[in-house]
């Protein structure tokens, strides 16, 4: 997940890259195209054409800054989803582990009874603490389930939450 995670912001940093060079490359050919002619340009047409290159070059950096700061937010939920995948599987395995042993203490418990009924009893016994164990282990599972979802939910909402607060300061 962190190979994907890493190339997503690399190609997401080398596009901001890529169009920073084209916006240069335009400015330059365009300054390079109209170096020779000897017209008069209008100072109000030139005041113009500076704002709107100064306004255009303000929101390419706005932009740029605001894809950077998504890429993080993402970076992070990623991150917490990762981590939380892992969570699970080490609890599930030492659930796994726990439920192997508590078989085996069975078969070792039936293998030195003395008779049916104490069979029976024994395997009811574990039966019941088997049910019991195994509704605690999905109550762990949901526990630990919802804290990951809401881990990896939050850097999300703190970035939904800060873009609406600019907006709305604007």
């Amino acid at each position: 997940m962190s190979d994907m995670n890493g190339n997503g912001v690399n190609d997401a940093k080398e596009a901001v890259d890529a169009a920073a060079e084209t916006l240069k490359a335009v400015e330059s050919g365009v300054k390079e195209a109209f170096a020779g002619l000897d017209v008069a340009v209008p100072e109000a047409v030139r005041t113009v054409a500076e704002q709107t290159v100064t306004q255009s070059r303000e929101a390419y950096e706005n932009a740029k800054d605001a894809m950077e700061e998504a890429v993080e937010v993402l970076e992070k939920s990623i991150d917490h989803a990762g981590q939380g995948a892992a969570a699970i599987n080490r609890k599930v395995i030492d659930m796994t582990q726990t439920n192997l042993n508590t078989g085996f203490d069975l078969a070792k418990d039936l293998a030195g009874a003395k008779n049916v009924a104490e069979i029976m009893e024994l395997q009811s016994a574990f039966v019941r603490k088997q049910f019991e164990s195994l509704a605690a282990q999905a109550e762990e599972i949901r526990t630990l389930s919802t804290q990951i979802a809401t881990d990896t939910a939050n850097p999300l909402k703190e970035h939904v939450s800060r873009s609406i607060d600019k907006v709305t300061s604007r």
